[in-house]
């Protein structure tokens, strides 16, 4: 296994361990939303200072437009941990989204073949298409257990995560090539800073929330 798939695989686990605390308690949940909220933020505004040095009204607006969008992610995480049944719907998309992250970059890495972009030189088409697949198929299976249910809807569902979960990896890998860093943070010893570690579930693990409420 390599070293960055260990680094996917040991954050996927602290993440779980985390979101299972607010089973036990919503405070917990709530401190911990806010500790991610909070260096999160702090990283982005170190990225955009760098990006935005002399444009200070683009600067402003984009991290006015940063910061708003993660209260939104704080509320909606926050109003599904307060109901049981969509603490398991949290917990779904989650696994959905960490499936398309590890599933894509270990496709990518054992098929190899043509580069997907050049904002991210590491990613290729291989890894693209096989987080697809392996992120419907995990809606499949997990929406199967919970709801007894394998429409469409549920294949749609896993697909529109994954392309959202790389949209928010390829947008960070963006941002730091343009803020010449190569983590966004080192608050994670060996791993980066913690938008390193989360940037494609920013983007997946909302939309996914929003797509269920709609089609269900």
């Amino acid at each position: 296994m390599s070293l960055e798939i260990k680094k996917r695989v040991i954050t996927s686990i602290i993440l779980f361990f985390f979101l299972s605390l607010m089973y036990y308690s919503s405070f917990i949940f709530v401190y911990f939303l806010i500790i991610l909220f909070v260096f999160s933020v702090i990283e982005f505004l170190n990225i955009s200072n760098l990006i935005f040095k002399r444009k200070f009204f683009i600067k402003i607006f984009t991290n006015s437009l940063f910061i708003f969008y993660f209260l939104f992610i704080f509320s909606l995480l926050l109003q599904f941990s307060i109901f049981y049944n969509l603490k398991i719907i949290l917990f779904s998309i989650l696994l959905i989204c960490i499936v398309s992250d590890i599933g894509g970059y270990i496709f990518g890495k054992k098929i190899k073949g043509p580069k997907l972009t050049k904002i991210s030189p590491n990613k290729t088409i291989a890894g693209s298409v096989g987080s697809l697949i392996l992120s419907s198929i995990t809606s499949i299976v997990i929406f199967n257990f919970l709801i007894n249910e394998i429409t469409f809807k549920t294949f749609f569902l896993g697909i529109l995560i994954s392309i959202f979960v790389q949209i928010g990896d390829l947008f960070f890998s963006y941002l730091k090539r343009q803020a010449k860093l190569k983590n966004t943070g080192n608050i994670l010893p060996g791993h980066g800073g913690i938008l390193d570690r989360i940037d494609g579930i920013i983007f997946g693990m909302p939309v996914g929330l929003i797509l269920f409420i709609i089609v269900h």
